[in-house]
């Protein structure tokens, strides 16, 4: 479950929480957020799990993920009980969000679900299967709407595209390390696609994010705050850029783990300039 590393639960957490405040002009209903943070802690786990499961075989050539339970078989785990575990992590994210009775939001949580348990498979056949991870990672954000106005408005996908394209620039760091690994092994990611390009996609994409949410600004009169939270982000993607440029694995890594300052300094911006203090 990799609760021990709680850096893509961030990374799940940050644009639903986007999507919550947005679509609550601020005033997120209690109930519905400690539902969807709950639910985002059991959907990541949920799809580690069945990621593990899904590259049992190809992680223990992969020197970053040898040692992940089913590859390495450091504890006795069955591959049934493996998605036995994501089944009931599953089944928990679903019922929690029952009382609400949304039959909207009820539909968009079974696309969600197949989001997840698919994306691990996509590393096969999609050139850039990053761009199908920001949709998964972002689903959060039209079910945000749903819980919250029983509708989907065009802003939620907006919202979700600029999510998808984060996804690619933080996701191509992360295989940015497993680089020869992956070669070897047949699998593919945005980084092989993109090639001696790879740094420059990873900024383009963080550029088309931030154009992105600062249409989505511009759209929502969300108040200045916002855009000085948007040019906090812009920051953090430039100090990105120093430690990738060299391709060296480790310092890709690092600039991975650290979107998680890029999606708050969007979400605390998207807080402060929904308030009319700052009008």
């Amino acid at each position: 479950m990799r609760l021990d590393k709680p850096i893509g639960i961030l990374l799940l957490a940050w644009p639903t929480l986007w999507g919550l405040w947005l679509s609550s002009l601020g005033k997120p209903d209690f109930i519905v957020l400690w539902i969807f943070v709950v639910g985002i802690v059991l959907m990541r786990s949920a799809g580690c799990v069945v990621n593990d499961y899904a590259d049992r075989h190809f992680d223990p050539h992969v020197e970053r993920t040898r040692n992940r339970p089913l590859a390495a078989g450091r504890i006795r785990i069955s591959e049934k009980e493996a998605l036995i575990l994501a089944g009931v992590l599953a089944l928990l994210a679903f019922l929690l969000i029952l009382p609400l009775k949304n039959w909207l939001l009820i539909q968009l949580s079974v696309v969600a679900a197949f989001l997840a348990a698919s994306y691990p498979y996509t590393k096969r056949f999609l050139a850039i299967p990053q761009a199908y991870l920001g949709i998964a990672f972002g689903f959060g954000i039209p079910m945000a709407y749903a819980a919250q106005l029983d509708a989907v408005p065009p802003i939620a996908w907006l919202l979700m595209s600029a999510n998808v394209f984060w996804a690619i620039a933080y996701d191509t760091e992360y295989a940015m390390v497993d680089r020869a690994d992956d070669l070897k092994i047949g699998i593919k990611t945005s980084a092989l696609t993109f090639g001696r390009h790879d740094v420059m996609a990873v900024m383009i994409c963080y550029g088309i994010t931030l154009t992105l949410l600062g249409f989505v600004g511009w759209q929502l009169h969300l108040y200045w705050p916002y855009y000085l939270g948007l040019a906090a982000a812009a920051g953090v993607a430039v100090y990105h850029y120093t430690l990738i440029k060299d391709r060296q694995p480790a310092h890709c890594f690092k600039a991975f783990l650290h979107n998680n300052w890029f999606g708050a300094a969007v979400f605390a911006g998207l807080v402060a300039g929904l308030m009319p203090r700052f009008q």
